[in-house]
């Protein structure tokens, strides 16, 4: 960063106030200091796999030297965080296993990485003839009750404080079930009172019962030409609105307001559902969906509450007996098309830009489909006695689940929205292509440090060359001096749980659906280069031996002077990118950055 840039940025947050700048300065400390501790952490695992002290400069400097990593301590919250309890976690199996002699709950990969040690532990200690299986059984009870029993305890007790804490209404309750809102303090469910059947006539909200599922939608937009009828458009939306008020009317008549008549909705029965905003009956048909070809369309149509018969749809209750009356909240319902036969039906398939992005409606053709299934959710009905809802107010247990899986549901539904810049996974050991933080002033971008990236990638190649040659001479039966024995063992022993540390938190992007970005790769890059660093120590183990003796302490320290100098040189050249960058672009020729702009694919 230039001396200029550094007093525009400098002069820039003069201008903001006290608490911002004080706010700034904190965060840093905070975040210098949770990198050094990551750095302790990285060092005490390498010591633990046998790696010496004056070897082990690759994963520290990783931290310390990679331009990437400074960003994402800069400018994002939950990545540097997640990394250093990663690597907390793994640090603590690689210390207990170490302490053997003698002798947290993070991200879902390394839990796993924790677990399949354990179990590899576990393993060896039973084919140990030596220990008696007592002692197997109390290692294998501690490590259920300290690996699983614990950390679960722990986990739900943080749930308990945090659902206990956040208890008031917001604009996501829409995503939880009608049951779980009955909870949230200033939500219409919330100690509600309404009337405990459906009635015709009434005012209604209907929330597809699968997890996370939206509420059924209406607004005066119509479908564009050349997707199905140009009718109005018929959505799932997640939030309360006025556009999601229904009337339930009998198939064959309106309603009559001066009518003090009740008559309960009932399992088989046919109704229309009026719009209430719009007067437009909610209608099907043979057209294909607007994104789901293999279902029909659903639209609303008519006016003043008249259409056609394509407006008629059958109640069916699940589980309902026939002449069932509809509760409210606790009926689970499936409505189908008279004249088609499809049931009404939504998912998590989102809408173009002319649709606001909310979520499809269809008609399905399938009356299985775990999607096709609704409940009412408000009742305004002035005719019929109100009754609490307290009692569907669902226990801990319950909510903790539901929380859980609407999360999960909601990560793995993430979609790029129009314009923004995505990646995916085989483009990020290799550095293929960063990510913009800021564009406007001063530019901001996400890119690992070339050299250590790229040096991951070769010793991670010259691994497997190293173990293939290891494992073909122990096959052979060769016999080595003492000293190459521990070396190899060491190797093996080390590399390998590195090897796996990598791989579950890389691979398992591969399979999936929802949005990835270059920031991702980050957990794994840590693996990568603790296992460098193992490489590295033993390719310096090995190499001395073919040199005399006198000149092997300078040969290492040679080695190590270069690589070092090269990885702190190429840190000061991108150092711009996490700290900022004006001026033009790097495909300009007169950009100060066009030097290192060294594929193409780099866009800063």
């Amino acid at each position: 960063m230039t001396a200029k840039t550094a007093k525009k940025k400098a002069d820039a947050l003069s201008t903001e106030p006290d608490g911002d700048r004080r706010k700034s300065a904190a965060g840093y400390f905070d975040d210098l200091a949770r990198d050094h501790l990551r750095t302790v952490f990285l060092v005490i695992v390498l010591l633990s796999l046998g790696t010496r002290l004056y070897k082990i400069t690759e994963p520290d400097h990783v931290c310390l030297l990679d331009v990437g990593l400074v960003t994402l301590s800069q400018y994002i919250l939950l990545d540097p965080i997640l990394m250093f309890f990663i690597v907390g976690a793994f640090m603590s199996i690689v210390v207990f296993k170490a302490q053997e002699n003698s002798v947290k709950f993070v991200g879902l990969f390394v839990v796993l990485l924790v677990g399949f040690y354990t179990v590899y532990d576990l393993w060896e200690l039973l084919g140990d003839l030596e220990k008696p299986l007592v002692l197997v059984g109390k290692h294998f009870v501690s490590r259920a009750l300290c690996l699983i029993v614990l950390p679960m305890c722990l986990y739900m007790l943080y749930f308990y404080v945090h659902l206990h804490v956040l208890y008031k209404s917001g604009s996501g309750d829409g995503f939880f079930s009608s049951e779980f809102q009955s909870r949230l303090k200033g939500n219409s469910l919330y100690r509600a009172s309404m009337p405990r059947e459906v009635a015709y006539g009434a005012q209604i909200t209907l929330k597809n019962h699968r997890t996370g599922g939206a509420y059924l939608h209406s607004h005066w937009h119509l479908y564009p030409e050349g997707l199905g009828a140009r009718q109005q458009q018929v959505t799932t939306y997640s939030h309360k609105d006025d556009n999601n008020n229904w009337i339930i009317k009998k198939y064959d008549q309106e309603p009559n307001p001066k009518n003090k008549t009740v008559e309960l909705v009932r399992n088989g029965d046919l109704i229309r559902l009026e719009h209430v905003v719009t007067t437009r009956n909610l209608h099907s048909h043979k057209e294909p969906a607007p994104v789901t070809k293999r279902h029909y369309q659903v639209t609303c149509y008519g006016e003043n509450g008249t259409g056609d018969a394509n407006d008629v749809w059958k109640v069916e209750v699940v589980g309902g007996t026939p002449g069932e009356v509809v509760q409210t909240v606790t009926s689970k319902l499936k409505l189908i098309h008279y004249l088609t036969g499809c049931a009404l039906h939504s998912h998590n398939k989102q809408l173009p830009k002319w649709g606001y992005e909310q979520m499809e409606v269809t008609c399905h053709p399938n009356l299985r489909d775990k999607n096709i299934l609704w409940n009412v959710e408000d009742n305004h009905y002035p005719h019929l006695p109100n009754v609490s809802f307290e009692a569907y107010a669902p226990g801990f247990l319950k909510m903790f689940m539901e929380s859980h899986a609407v999360m999960l549901q909601g990560n793995a539904g993430l979609k790029p929205k129009e314009g923004e810049v995505t990646s995916r996974p085989w483009q990020w050991p290799i550095n293929y292509k960063g990510q913009f933080f800021s564009g406007v002033q001063y530019r901001i971008y996400l890119l690992g440090n070339p050299v250590i990236w790229w040096g991951n990638l070769v010793c991670m190649v010259l691994y497997g060359f190293i173990q293939l040659y290891v494992l073909v001479r122990q096959k052979r039966g060769y016999m080595g001096s003492p000293e190459t024995e521990e070396r190899d063992r060491r190797l093996t022993r080390s590399a390998v749980w590195l090897v796996v540390g990598w791989a579950l938190h890389y691979l398992p992007f591969y399979g999936m659906g929802r949005v990835l970005y270059f920031h991702h790769y980050f957990p794994a890059l840590i693996f990568s280069s603790m296992l460098s660093g193992v490489v590295l120590d033993y390719i310096l183990r090995v190499v001395p031996t073919f040199l005399p003796e006198k000149i092997r302490l300078s040969a290492h320290h040679w080695i190590m002077g270069c690589y070092l100098s090269v990885i702190l040189y190429s840190f000061y050249l991108f150092s711009p990118l996490a700290y900022g960058m004006d001026g033009s672009i790097s495909v300009h020729e007169n950009s100060t950055m066009h030097g290192l702009r060294w594929l193409d694919t780099w866009e800063f």
